[in-house]
């Protein structure tokens, strides 16, 4: 399925009974997964979790936590079902949470993704992050600890 094919989709803010569906993607996604308290605290401020939903099932299939302050987003984590990836679904989040963020006046967003998530990088360079930074061993890992590369974009010129 290429990114073109994706059209039956919503983005709208994910409410407090997303939890459940929330978690059981952080949980699949991510080694060292945010716990539910953490996920329930951001829930509670409205407008900082989004969710793409299939359009017919009402499927959860993405997410993005996303904070602004200051003129500056930041986008805390950001998951894809896992038997959905590769199919444009994170770019599509991604790039309209670069619009609302740019919308909503901030000047840029930045990120932090581990160095050996190629294929997220790959989706972050795709829509013009650029590396601004490293952050040594900030990641928990297998094993020890990972570097966390530091990702920003500007938004208005």
């Amino acid at each position: 399925m290429t990114l073109d094919s994706v059209v039956d989709y919503q983005i709208v803010a994910a409410q407090v009974s997303d939890l459940d569906a929330l978690m059981h993607i952080e949980n699949r996604s991510h080694y060292h997964p945010w716990s539910r308290a953490v996920m329930s605290r951001y829930l509670e401020r409205n407008g900082v979790i989004w969710k793409l939903v299939d359009s017919t099932s009402a499927q959860l299939q993405a997410y993005a936590v996303v904070t602004q302050i200051a003129g500056e987003a930041e986008l805390l984590t950001f998951a894809v079902e896992p038997e959905l990836r590769g199919r444009g679904l994170g770019q599509i989040l991604l790039q309209h949470m670069l619009d609302m963020v740019e919308q909503g006046g901030c000047d840029r967003m930045f990120l932090e993704v581990r160095e050996s998530n190629e294929p997220a990088i790959a989706v972050y360079e795709k829509l013009g992050f650029c590396q601004v930074g490293v952050r040594p061993n900030y990641y928990p890992a297998k094993g020890g600890r990972e570097n966390a590369l530091l990702y920003c974009q500007e938004l208005i010129a």
